[in-house]
């Protein structure tokens, strides 16, 4: 992975390519590769997302089989991201996750799914509160492996209490929660009450969250918050249809992914580049801070 370039740690898929088909082949994850690069991207974390655990351990096992082949591709991905299976059911939390592939944190089922990564998973993603004595979040910590909040409405002492166990990131802040929420005592809040020990990835799309809640955060955590796309296989290519999963998805002008009924969010189509531009006009960004949030940050946060 090249030292220059932006660093994105949540890519589901990219110029229509979705690294979430049971039908990936080589030359879809080169040709996603080649798009990135394009794009100034250095590094990349492949993201799978909630499915039954055989599905999601057989995508893990192909796309690492897939990386090895592949020149390219072993110089961009230098990982995987596992979003879920072990997040949240509630409606709104679970966001576009399938309610029938959520299950809670399970030691050996997180073995199967690291056992199919081949050492490469870098970040999990799992609801605090559905993880037992936090013992999925110790054995993850344990192995070197970013544990992240995300898709959740842990209480603030259940998140005290999966920082001490290793958790150290949350995940896309201000999404994967649902559009209303008690007003003082919810996720958002309780996640930046604890940003001094948490990485907290932000989605710069101006959909996902609105610019001044972007600003907002960034003023109040920004040596602590990382850019991420969430992006999928309309990224770097634009409005139209594309596939996420299970998911047949319209992507619209603003380059935002919807559910079909248009409740929920699935990823978006915003590219680095194009987060890049958002930081600086919409947010006012400098050159120093936007790299300190698209390159610096997330090199840190996962040791690379």
């Amino acid at each position: 992975m090249s030292e220059h370039g932006y660093i994105d740690l949540q890519v589901n898929g990219y110029g229509g390519v979705d690294f979430n088909s049971d039908g990936l082949g080589s030359a879809d994850l080169h040709q996603a590769c080649q798009a990135l690069q394009a794009d100034g991207v250095a590094g990349v974390l492949v993201t799978i997302m909630t499915e039954d655990i055989d599905v999601m351990s057989a995508r893990l096992a192909r796309l690492a089989e897939l990386r090895a082949g592949d020149a390219l591709a072993r110089q961009l991905i230098a990982g995987f991201h596992i979003e879920g299976p072990f997040i949240n059911p509630a409606e709104g939390y679970r966001g576009a996750h399938p309610a029938d592939a959520i299950c809670p944190a399970d030691a050996d089922k997180m073995d199967r799914l690291l056992a199919a990564a081949d050492g490469l998973t870098r970040i999990v993603t799992l609801a605090p509160e559905c993880d037992a004595g936090l013992a999925v979040t110790r054995m993850l910590a344990d192995r070197g492996v970013v544990v992240s909040a995300g898709h959740c409405d842990a209480s603030l002492e259940q998140l005290g209490k999966a920082i001490d166990a290793g958790l150290s990131m949350f995940t896309h802040l201000g999404n994967g929660c649902p559009a209303e929420m008690p007003r003082h005592d919810n996720i958002i809040q309780r996640a930046l009450a604890l940003a001094d020990k948490l990485w907290l990835t932000l989605i710069a799309d101006g959909v996902h969250l609105p610019y001044f809640v972007l600003k907002n955060i960034i003023d109040l955590a920004g040596e602590r918050c990382i850019v991420t796309t969430d992006a999928m296989a309309a990224a770097g290519l634009g409005p139209g249809r594309y596939t996420i999963g299970r998911w047949d998805l319209l992507v619209g002008e603003d380059l935002a992914a919807r559910s079909p009924d248009g409740t929920h969010l699935v990823g978006s189509a915003v590219s680095m580049p194009q987060a890049r531009a958002n930081l600086r006009e919409h947010l006012g960004l400098g050159e120093e801070q936007i790299r300190r949030l698209t390159v610096e940050n997330p090199r840190r946060a996962i040791g690379c």
